[in-house]
C-alpha cells in the first residue's frame, strides 16, 4: 500500500497554507460548502498526477493573487517513504522526487489515486473522449504497458494526420503503424473494461447499487481483447474509410473514435440518468476501479471520494468508509456533521473553514 502521509499545500485556490498528517485509513474533512475541503483532495490529485480533477484550466487552481500552486508529501510504503512534489504555474509544472527535479513521464506511478466528485460528472455526462480518457488513465495505471501503447497510438496518430492531410507518400507507412498500434491498444482497453463490468456487476469494494443495473462498455466489434482480431477488424475498417479521410484530411476511424456506452438499466446515462443515478453511476466506476486495482496489484490506490453522503444514507456511507479504508487510504468530504460520529473511530477527522484545516 502506499499512501500519504504528510500533505502541505500552498496557494491552491481558498488554501494559503496548509500542512496535514493523514492517517492511512479513513480520513474525513467536514465544514459547511466553499470552505476548502475539495481542494484538499484536489491537492491528492496534483500530488498524484500533476494535473487537477477539477478542471483543465491550470490558472483558475491558482489562489487570487499567487503565481503558482505547490503540493507536497511523503508518500509512505511498508519498507520506505518518497518525498512528492509537484509545483505548478500557468503553462508550466515541475515535478521532484525526494528534491531532485524530475520529467513527467519519471514522475507518473509513484502515487495512485481514483477520484469521486461531481466534477467529474463529465465521466457519465460528457463526450465519448471523456469517457475514454476515463478508461485509458485506469488502464495505465494498473499496466505501464498499457501507458505505453497509448502514447505510441498519439504520435502515430499524429503523424498519420499530417500524412493524410498533406498526402504524403508515407502515408501507408503511418497506416500499417497506425493498425498495429491502434489494434492493440483496442485490444488492452477491452481487456480492462471487461474487469471493470465485472467489478460493477458483482458490487466488489464494498457499494450496493440496490435494484439499478450499472454498466460501461464498448461497442461489439471493439469489445475483443484478442490482438490479432482487432488489428485485422480495424485494418478492414480503416481500408474502408480510405477515401473519406483522404478528403477529411485526418483518420476518421481507430482508438481515438470509439464510443463507450455508460448505462443505467441499459438507457445511456447522458440522456436518460437522473442527477442522482448519474452521480450513483459515477461512484459505482470509483469502487469498481479501486476494486480492479486492488485485484490486480495487490496493493491500493488512494480514494479521494468528495461529498460521498450527498448520495447515499448514513448506514451506507459508514460501510462503504470501513470498506474502502479497510485496504488503503481514504479522504473524504462532507458537508454534513451528522454522519461524522459514525466514522470517526476508523481514522482521523479534519475541520475546514475559510482555508483552514485543523485535526477535530
Amino acid at each position: 500500500m502506499v499512501w500519504v502521509r504528510l500533505l502541505e499545500v500552498r496557494d491552491l485556490r481558498n488554501i494559503r497554507h496548509a500542512g496535514l498528517e493523514l492517517h492511512p485509513g479513513l480520513n474525513v474533512f467536514a465544514g459547511r460548502n466553499a470552505q476548502g475541503k475539495t481542494s484538499i483532495l484536489e491537492a491528492v490529485g496534483f500530488l498524484a498526477r500533476g494535473r487537477s480533477f477539477r478542471t483543465d484550466e491550470t490558472r483558475g487552481a491558482i489562489r487570487r493573487g499567487a503565481d503558482r500552486l505547490l503540493a507536497r508529501g511523503a508518500a509512505a510504503e511498508p519498507r520506505r517513504e518518497a518525498a512528492l512534489e509537484v509545483e505548478v504555474e500557468p503553462g508550466r509544472r515541475r515535478f521532484r522526487v525526494d528534491g531532485r527535479e524530475v520529467p513527467a513521464r519519471e514522475y507518473q506511478g509513484r502515487l495512485e489515486v481514483v477520484v469521486y466528485s461531481t466534477d467529474r460528472l463529465r465521466v457519465v455526462r460528457g463526450s465519448m473522449r471523456d469517457r475514454r480518457q476515463f478508461l485509458d488513465r485506469g488502464a495505465s495505471a494498473l499496466w505501464p504497458a498499457y501507458r505505453q501503447v497509448a502514447r505510441d497510438f498519439e504520435r502515430v496518430l499524429a503523424h498519420r494526420n499530417v500524412a493524410l492531410g498533406e498526402r504524403r507518400r508515407d502515408l501507408a507507412v503511418w497506416t500499417e503503424q497506425f493498425v498495429d498500434v491502434g489494434g492493440r491498444l483496442r485490444a488492452r482497453r477491452a481487456a480492462y473494461v471487461e474487469r471493470l463490468r465485472s467489478a460493477l456487476a458483482c458490487g466488489r469494494g464494498g457499494f450496493s447499487p440496490g435494484e439499478e443495473r450499472y454498466d460501461l462498455r464498448l461497442a461489439d466489434e471493439h469489445s475483443s481483447p484478442d490482438e490479432a482480431e482487432q488489428r485485422h477488424a480495424l485494418g478492414d475498417a480503416v481500408a474502408r474509410a480510405g477515401p473519406a479521410e483522404l478528403r477529411a484530411g485526418r483518420s476518421l476511424v481507430g482508438p481515438h473514435r470509439d464510443p463507450v456506452a455508460a448505462t443505467v438499466d441499459g438507457a445511456d446515462a447522458a440522456e436518460g440518468a437522473s442527477a442522482g443515478q448519474a452521480r450513483s453511476l459515477l461512484l459505482a466506476l470509483a469502487v469498481a476501479t479501486l476494486a480492479v486495482y486492488r485485484e490486480e496489484t495487490g496493493a491500493s490506490a488512494v480514494a479521494l471520494l468528495d461529498d460521498l453522503d450527498s448520495e447515499l444514507d448514513e448506514e451506507r456511507v459508514e460501510r462503504l468508509c470501513r470498506e474502502v479504508a479497510s485496504g488503503g487510504q481514504a479522504l473524504v468530504t462532507t458537508a454534513h456533521p451528522a454522519w461524522v460520529a459514525r466514522v470517526a473511530g476508523l481514522g482521523r477527522v479534519f475541520n475546514v473553514s475559510a482555508g483552514e484545516v485543523r485535526c477535530a
